[in-house]
């Protein structure tokens, strides 16, 4: 409920003020403020004189009484009849000072606001009236006079476009003769690296002002002083920019300093598009790193793999869409999804119970589609489908009229809509955006919150009687709603149920997508006026000021189409299998005990004895190296047989290889833009595998220093790779294990690899890890649900399923004689089980969770959440010994064949070179 919380900000920190930015005019500007006094009755009996804050705005002029008991009065200028002052002597000038001692505006048209302080429609005052204003400081007087009268014949002309063009010319004058007040600055030490023009935009209003940018802060000085003097934005704590489009015009730039917030801290408009260029230039150059720039596409595959909710994506493809809270012909839009208005009770496992989202809301009732289709195939070009859109500045006030009755009086001249045009009845508004002939309006993001304030009249507003003399307060709820609180959670459980899940990218498509425009809008029943899509008209080649202002007008109130995210099909989002481990895959794999391959050679002929006296001797492993080599944390590890180069890979998607030997990088490679989860280096040194997020493998010739092959094997992402006599092993999100045939590159002559799937083992959930026995026989998988499945890989069939833990599994690694598995998981726990019974016979609780290990059927070393190396003895269930290590978790663990060395990767983004010494 972003929109809502601002206003409330607002309110608390101006709660003194009446006056606000809203009492102006649209495309009006508050220029100055003066301290004075109005006089009425001026020498009669019941002369009054009222104190408080004369405002001069570039179409009228207004007064703020400071007792509240009195209305604010605003004069338009277009409605003045005369302007006078003491000092000019032409009495015969309607425009002349008299000698009342003030300035005397004579008006046939006068608007009283917020009388006692309750927000209602604005009185109007018609009939010949005098008001006279006494400025403190009469010294201003001829100056304030003289800028009444540039403004007062701006207003005059007869043409809007002559208006703006004057107002326009006054503005940049202004502007021109002032600047930043360096003053303002945080500390001394500031270094300015660039000032211009330009205004702050918020919701119905701009205020224009100077911009400054240092090398510490962004910081806003409105020309008028108003809300306050200054707005400063620390650029250290800024967390996203983006720029956008303001009135179709690319001169927009919207700054957050949080993360998923919908509305920003600050949203600029520029006078031209290199000032707005530049300014993001330096931002994004200060932030760029300790900020990820995030796509529409990774956001889609975040989405895909259930890492962010339905209504997350919607924000975040709203944001990149260019729609902004600060901008109502742009408001976040977001679906109907709940089709069902009258039932009693709300169940969202029947399909009937939601709306279509494969069609825009003008196509859901065929007979009115019928008729608009008939009407759009006898116009003439340009064509289009509806005659209004699905959101606009009208619609947006129209849901939230009774937490923000200000913006609609501002938006419709001091007038509520008619009572029975307003927000009366959810089932009603549901009704006519199905049957009215020009209402195809969407929702917004605050029907799927949890700030149900919208929806009550809580500020007690007259907003009119209806026509069965029922007086508008509250929003009427359907019968399955116990109050609005209830109908808000329901409509969150109905947007994340799985009806919505597996349908809503059909509504992206009409929306964001490639059904926005084009012949598949068409198709779609999906075509708009062609002035509400991005580019649809360039205002830059219209040469005529008043055809500029009408179109530009006409185009704001009418609403604008999101910017298209997508040109091709959205892809579904991926829904778990809910399938037991019975139904196993038909496929079934041989797979013969085979020697040690080479990669796992040491570097000296292991022994046993050698190996049980490094374990013996594991508390004594000291740090001997540290290299920060990533900008993500580490997630996987491997090393060449000489041990002289280490392939790592990182959340921050690069694969890189680092020489031992010289300390420094040798290879970064990025595959795409996700992250990289897993690595391993095939038989012979010459290739390197790693798995990704974005659902792909990908293999790197170390020889040719190029990526050789992908396989794109699973449908999100790939946890985990293991690999055995030219089979590869693959876990992924997607709740499958997958067994492939592999032959190398090397042996064929196009280069390429060879995949052949000889076995999908199917599981309910996401799979985060897996490991083989000794034997390379039987493989043990993790859930993110925290089960431990062992499986017969040469039949391919599942031999044990147990629920283990209560969170996600980390690890999980076979004892040398493949007797026991071993199992680490988010609920703080090492598990224990016997492979030939499944049966759990040991559990050992840890101070926090540990995210890898290494372990000889006694030992466990494991690397902690909070960075440390543990040495625990599995039989007593204690720690032996802690070792300091990383500064965030320890995420990947390497340990050569002799057990003596071992590298870790932390979040910190390091990796650490340990040896035992002894």
């Amino acid at each position: 409920m972003a929109f809502i919380r601002k206003r409330r900000l607002e309110r608390d920190l101006y709660s003194k003020e009446r006056f606000s930015l809203l009492l102006l005019n649209l495309e009006e500007y508050y220029f100055e403020q003066h301290t004075a006094n109005h006089i009425t009755n001026k020498g009669c009996r019941d002369e009054r004189k009222f104190r408080g804050s004369l405002k001069i705005c570039s179409k009228s002029i207004i007064f703020e009484p400071d007792d509240n008991i009195q209305p604010i009065i605003k004069i338009p200028l277009r409605d003045c009849i005369s302007i006078k002052a003491p000092e000019d002597n032409e009495a015969n000038n309607p425009f002349t000072r008299d000698t009342s001692g003030g300035i005397s505006v004579v008006c046939n048209q006068v608007f009283l606001i917020k009388e006692r302080n309750i927000i209602a429609p604005y009185k109007t005052v018609r009939g010949r009236t005098e008001h006279l204003f006494q400025l403190d400081v009469a010294g201003k007087l001829g100056d304030v006079v003289q800028t009444l009268h540039q403004l007062y014949r701006a207003s005059c002309l007869d043409k809007m476009g002559d208006q703006a063009a004057m107002i326009t010319a006054i503005l940049q004058s202004r502007l021109a003769r002032t600047s930043f007040d360096k003053n303002r600055f945080q500390s001394i030490s500031e270094t300015l690296h660039m000032e211009c023009k330009a205004e702050m935009v918020t919701p119905l209003v701009t205020n224009p002002g100077h911009v400054c940018v240092t090398d510490a802060n962004l910081y806003f000085q409105p020309l008028n002083g108003y809300p306050k003097p200054v707005v400063q934005i620390t650029l250290q704590n800024v967390r996203r920019i983006y720029k956008r489009r303001h009135g179709l015009m690319p001169l927009g730039l919207e700054v957050f300093c949080t993360e998923n917030d919908l509305c920003s801290d600050i949203y600029l408009k520029f006078y031209n598009y290199q000032d707005r260029d530049e300014l993001y230039f330096l931002i994004a150059t200060y932030i760029e790193n300790h900020i990820t720039e995030h796509t529409a596409e990774s956001y889609m595959l975040q989405w895909q793999r259930g890492h962010i909710s339905n209504y997350q994506y919607l924000l975040h493809l709203n944001n990149l869409a260019d729609r902004s809270c600060n901008d109502l012909s742009q408001y976040p839009v977001f679906p109907w999804i709940i089709a069902d208005y009258s039932s009693s009770v709300l169940d969202l496992t029947k399909p009937e119970t939601f709306r279509d989202l494969s069609k825009p809301i003008g196509a859901l009732n065929k007979e009115r589609l019928d008729r608009l289709l008939t009407r759009y195939q006898e116009m003439p070009e340009p064509k289009f489908m509806y005659g209004s859109h699905y959101s606009s500045p009208g619609y947006v006030l129209f849901y939230l009229v009774r937490v923000a009755p200000e913006y609609m009086l501002c938006l419709q001249n001091g007038k509520f809509d008619h009572a029975d045009r307003m927000f009366n009845s959810l089932a009603e508004t549901w009704k006519n955006c199905l049957d009215g002939a020009t209402d195809f309006k969407e929702l917004i993001p605050e029907f799927y919150e949890s700030d149900s304030s919208f929806l009550i009249n809580s500020l007690k507003l007259d907003l009119g009687k209806r026509q069965g003399g029922k007086m508008v307060e509250d929003v009427e709820l359907p019968p399955w709603a116990s109050d609005p609180d209830d109908f808000l959670q329901k409509s969150q459980e109905a947007l994340e149920s799985q009806y919505v899940s597996e349908h809503l990218h059909e509504w992206i498509d009409i929306i964001f997508g490639y059904k926005q425009k084009g012949s598949e809008a068409v198709a779609a029943h999906n075509v708009f006026h062609p002035l509400t899509y991005e580019g649809g008209v360039d205002l830059n080649s219209i040469m005529d000021p008043n055809e500029k202002v009408a179109l530009l007008t006409q185009i704001l109130e009418f609403g604008q189409t999101p910017k298209q995210l997508f040109t091709i099909p959205h892809p579904r989002r991926i829904i778990p299998k809910l399938k037991s481990l019975s139904q196993t895959s038909s496929h079934s794999v041989s797979i013969t005990e085979s020697p040690v391959s080479p990669n796992e050679e040491s570097f000296e002929d292991l022994t046993e004895e050698s190996i049980t006296l490094a374990w013996n001797n594991i508390a004594k492993l000291k740090l001997d190296e540290q290299y920060k080599i990533h900008k993500e944390a580490i997630t996987g590890i491997a090393v060449t047989c000489n041990g002289s180069s280490v392939f790592t890979t990182s959340q921050d998607s690069t694969l890189k290889m680092f020489s031992k030997e010289s300390k420094t990088i040798q290879r970064s490679v990025s595959f795409s833009n996700m992250a990289l989860s897993s690595c391993l280096i095939l038989p012979g040194d010459t290739t390197v595998i790693s798995s990704s997020w974005d659902n792909h493998i990908y293999f790197y010739s170390i020889a040719f220093g190029r990526q050789q092959d992908i396989l794109m094997g699973h449908d999100d992402a790939v946890s985990k790779i293991c690999w055995h006599d030219g089979r590869l092993y693959s876990a992924s999100w997607d709740s499958t294990v997958k067994v492939w045939h592999c032959v190398p590159g090397e042996t064929l002559s196009n280069k390429k690899h060879h995949f052949e799937l000889l076995a999908e083992l199917e599981h309910d959930v996401s799979v985060n890890t897996i490991d083989l026995n000794s034997a390379n026989t039987i493989l043990a998988s993790g859930t993110k649900e925290g089960t431990i499945s062992v499986w017969d890989i040469t039949t391919a069939t599942a031999l044990h399923q147990l629920p283990c833990h209560s969170g996600t599994v980390f690890g999980a690694a076979f004892s040398p004689d493949s007797r026991h598995l071993l199992s680490a998981g988010e609920d703080c726990c090492f598990k224990v089980i016997d492979v030939q019974t499944g049966m759990l016979i040991s559990s050992v609780t840890t101070d926090e969770p540990q995210r890898c290990f290494k372990w000889d059927g006694n030992t466990i070393l494991s690397g902690s959440q909070s960075g440390e190396l543990l040495i625990w003895d599995l039989l007593g269930g204690k720690v032996i010994e802690r070792i300091k290590g990383h500064t965030g978790a320890v995420m990947s663990m390497w340990m050569n064949e002799q057990c003596n060395r071992v590298i870790t990767g932390g979040e910190d983004k390091q990796i650490m070179f340990w040896k035992l010494q002894y």
